[in-house]
């Protein structure tokens, strides 16, 4: 053992530094996600059958080492979306790609913008959720999985009314779109005004849990809201609405100056709105 250390040089150290960089990233990469369930399960699996090699039981051993490769396959054949998009995050880190992360954002953005005003003008009631640092996975869970680009003709056909995924919320994560007809938590706060219908309770019901983004379009009144933090912002042109997601998105995990929306006295829709 004392030789062993002895023997540790630099080269040594570094691989070792290696390895750990590489199995931190992909912690990174699979947290929030359910495969790392999966993952921890293998990592068990595999333990459990070293433990029972040493201890001489190797029928056991043999069924584990077999169970390993089973267990690899179903989580690349189960999790393949969650996979994709844990190594399109991984991807996301390298300072080569921030460039088309930020023109991608910027894409988002616009095509909310435009569709929400769109829908506006129309009256079509919407809800749009953003996904920040806190996992939305239990309400992506509750909709309907779709996991597509954001773009204005599809949230358009989403929320337009008769369609079969209109009602709920939909919820976008990494940039794209997870899920469409998602429930959401209605607010308990007692003082918010009884103008405000339901998408505008859901939205700052769980902005009071989370650190999302919502983005509401009354269908009463033809008006956009955003919903961060608990604090609405009613009556948004496409300017504000722009600003405000740009400096919201802009620093994920925390609250700017001027990026937390203010409760503004405004009209707003009626229950349902």
């Amino acid at each position: 053992m004392w030789s062993t250390i002895t023997q540790f040089g630099w080269v040594d150290a570094v691989d070792v530094l290696i390895v750990a960089f590489v199995a931190y990233q992909l912690l990174l990469m699979f947290k929030g996600t359910r495969a790392l369930q999966m993952i921890l399960g293998l990592a068990l699996v595999y333990l459990a059958s070293r433990i029972a090699l040493k201890g001489g039981l190797l029928t056991v051993n043999w069924v584990l080492q077999n169970s390993l490769g089973v267990w690899f396959l179903m989580i690349i054949i189960l999790f393949q979306p969650e996979l994709r998009r844990a190594l399109a995050t991984f991807g996301l880190r390298s300072r080569l790609l921030r460039a088309f992360a930020k023109r991608e954002e910027a894409y988002m953005i616009d095509e909310i913008v435009r569709s929400s005003a769109s829908m506006a003008a129309k009256k079509i009631g919407a809800i749009i959720v953003l996904e920040r640092e806190t996992k939305l996975s239990e309400y992506v869970d509750s909709g309907v999985s779709l996991d597509a680009r954001v773009s204005r003709r599809l949230l358009e056909s989403i929320f337009c009314p008769g369609a079969p995924l209109h009602d709920g919320a939909v919820v976008i994560q990494g940039g794209r779109v997870a899920a469409a007809s998602c429930l959401l938590p209605l607010t308990l706060t007692g003082d918010i005004s009884e103008e405000l219908g339901t998408r505008h309770r859901a939205a700052i019901g769980l902005t009071e849990e989370t650190d999302a983004i919502a983005i509401v379009v009354s269908e009463e009144m033809g008006s956009v809201s955003l919903v961060h933090g608990g604090a609405i912002s009613q009556g948004l042109d496409a300017q504000r609405l722009r600003r405000q997601l740009v400096e919201l998105l802009g620093s994920p995990g925390s609250s700017s100056p001027g990026a937390t929306p203010k409760k503004d006295v405004v009209a707003s829709s009626a229950i349902g709105g």
